[in-house]
């Protein structure tokens, strides 16, 4: 998985600045409120409990996850939402997916379409790229805190998950999407404190791209996670150690 650190750790950068413009939280709000329309119950509803670990995750208060679910159920307004995936090319031919959520549609896929076409990709068919692509939960530890391989691979596989993987200066702990819950709930118990968690579209395989193309492709995602539908983009760059970040 070379080059895939270098995305971690731009995710990181990027979820930090993010923070500061209050879009981790409007992300996180509006996923609860997505998973909420099946229902407001977490013991039932999976994606809801999932939601909610991510949530957490990012510190979203207690009032605003109760308030994104009551959105959600329809108790209050506010919930008239719809998930919109959008799948597609950035330069240099990589996959990208772009997951939405949004109140027009029409308007949506006409600034997305704008992004990718100004940007130097284009927008595709459902399903063009999807397949390159697993859903899976990961959850984010710092190194900083838990330098020792061998105990945290313990931790985790007794957690129920399917591996870790040394991103540099984080380990990445994947889970099968139905477990996501469970083992960060384990993890938690177990006193770990988690930098991230939640359910992501982790490419199969990575294409390799030099520094130019790379740049190229960070400009993209940067312009498409700048729209305010968007909830979350993923591609399958693997970019190079040298690139500029």
């Amino acid at each position: 998985m070379s080059g895939h650190s270098k995305w971690v750790n731009i995710r990181l950068r990027k979820g930090s600045q993010d923070a500061k413009r209050g879009k981790v939280f409007t992300k996180a709000a509006k996923e609860i409120i997505l998973a909420a329309k099946g229902g407001g119950d977490p013991a039932a509803n999976s994606r809801l409990r999932s939601a909610i670990a991510a949530a957490k995750a990012v510190n979203l208060p207690k009032d605003k996850i109760e308030a994104a679910i009551r959105k959600g159920t329809g108790q209050e307004a506010g919930g008239d939402l719809t998930e919109i995936m959008y799948e597609g090319h950035a330069p240099g031919g990589i996959a990208v997916i772009v997951e939405t959520a949004t109140d027009n549609r029409n308007r949506t896929v006409a600034e997305i379409r704008h992004i990718m076409g100004k940007g130097g990709g284009s927008m595709g068919e459902t399903g063009c790229v999807g397949w390159m692509f697993d859903r899976k939960g990961v959850i984010t530890l710092l190194k900083e805190k838990y330098p020792d391989e061998d105990t945290v691979t313990e931790a985790v596989l007794d957690a129920g998950a399917e591996d870790l993987s040394d991103e540099g200066d984080v380990w990445e702990v994947y889970t099968a999407m139905n477990d996501f819950s469970a083992v960060r709930e384990a993890l938690e118990a177990g006193g770990f404190e988690m930098e991230g968690a939640e359910l992501q579209m982790v490419p199969k395989t990575l294409q390799a791209v030099d520094a130019e193309t790379g740049a190229k492709v960070m400009r993209f995602v940067d312009a498409l996670e700048e729209c305010d539908d968007v909830q979350n983009v993923y591609t399958n760059a693997d970019f190079p150690d040298d690139m500029d970040v």
